[in-house]
Order: C-alpha cells, then structure tokens, then sequence
C-alpha cells in the first residue's frame, strides 16, 4: 500500500465558507478517482495552537496509483480552484505502508 499525507495552512482570507468548499471538495474527489482506495480527511479542531487547518490521508494499491490521482484532472482542477488560492502553506509526504 502507497499512502500519501498533506495538510494545508490557509491563508487569513480563507472564510468558514472557503473551508467548507474545500471539505466538500475533499468528500467528492474519491469518488471521481477509480485510483483511491481510502481517503479521510478533515479540519483541525484546534486543541493546539500552530497547527495546520485541514489534513488528508488518502491510500492508494502502489505509487502508480497515486501518480494516477495526483495527476487525474479532477484533482488539478480541485487544487487550481479549490485549494491553491487559499493556501499559505502545504506540507505532504508520500510513503510504502508495511
């Protein structure tokens, strides 16, 4: 199993309403990407100061799936409208699961 991680800072414009279109954009991508095998997601309910705002753990067979999500164009085009004009800062790591 293939597994990648990102979380998302948003910038001070990111309203409630911004954060809940990326959410629901979130809940839909899975279903858009035959490639996905589990996807979670969700926004910081924080607890701690300096955290990141939202975060996804999403699971794929190998890299070639993975490769196949982060390049399908429901994804880009999720990012490019959804994410990218609201993002500060973003941090992501893809890693084998054993």
């Amino acid at each position: 199993m293939f597994r990648h991680v990102v979380m998302f800072r948003l910038t001070e414009g990111a309203d409630n309403h911004v954060r809940e279109e990326i959410l629901n954009g979130l809940a839909i991508l899975p279903t858009q990407i035959p490639s996905v095998e589990r996807f979670v997601f969700g926004r910081d309910v924080g607890i701690a100061s300096g955290n990141f705002d939202i975060a996804v753990v999403a699971d794929f067979a190998d890299r070639a799936a993975y490769l196949e999500y982060s390049t399908h164009p429901a994804h880009v085009e999720f990012v490019r409208k959804c994410v990218r004009p609201y993002l500060q800062e973003r941090s992501a790591v893809q890693f084998e699961v054993t």
